[in-house]
């Protein structure tokens, strides 16, 4: 119905159509829905802290039970044994690193003791055997070498690995910057029996494995 007509029959007394009510939204469970961003009730919850009085929740302290002299005297005690094991092992780490650091300036003393003191000769052929470090040993010499060795005028001496034959005054020097060096000393007025592997008939084979 266009405007013009409309107002003819307005004019002529009739009215206009009332417009439909708008009911509310619903949900599908009836209730009426809030409008956008408007927090819904929670169905009868209250907040985790509603009806809390301070204080309330927590279980009541009572005063501590003081600590008594037996608990305090045995408290000391471990605090003390404690200190002292703790002081013991840093005292024990400094002597090692001590023992350490002596014996690395010890073999250096001996490495300039030894220079061009070894008395190894290449045309040796005798092995002269010792125990030295639990297990044997053996150092090859001449004739007349063995005969000195024997006798205590000349020694050996580990440096490094190798075993060096040197003069007796050497040797005294070498056990007294680093005793553990000495690999063979010989007391001449000790008995023969002491010393089994000085006589060269009962030289060790080679091929045998200690």
């Amino acid at each position: 119905m266009s405007d013009t007509l409309r107002d003819q029959l307005l004019g002529l007394g009739f009215k206009a159509a009332p417009k439909p009510e708008r009911k509310p939204d619903t949900r599908r469970d009836g209730r009426p829905q809030g409008r956008p961003g408007q927090a819904r009730p929670q169905g009868g919850n209250k907040p985790a802290h509603a009806g809390n009085k301070p204080g309330q929740g927590k279980p009541a302290q009572g005063p501590r039970k003081p600590r008594s002299q037996e608990d305090i005297d045995l408290a000391k005690a471990y605090a003390i044994r404690a200190q002292k094991e703790k002081d013991e092992r840093i005292e024990a780490e400094r002597q090692k690193q001590e023992e350490a650091r002596l014996r690395r300036e010890a073999k250096l003393k001996l490495d300039e003791l030894l220079k061009d003191k070894g008395l190894n000769a290449e045309a040796a052929d005798i092995a002269r055997h010792f125990p030295y470090g639990g297990k044997i040993k053996r150092i090859y010499v001449t004739a007349d070498q063995l005969k000195a060795l024997n006798a205590g005028e000349l020694g050996v001496v580990q440096q490094n690995g190798r075993y060096l034959l040197v003069s007796a005054d050497v040797l005294a020097e070498a056990e007294a910057i680093f005793a553990p060096s000495v690999a063979l000393k010989v007391d001449p007025g000790a008995p023969a029996g002491d010393d089994p592997y000085a006589d060269p008939q009962y030289q060790v084979p080679d091929d045998l494995i200690w």
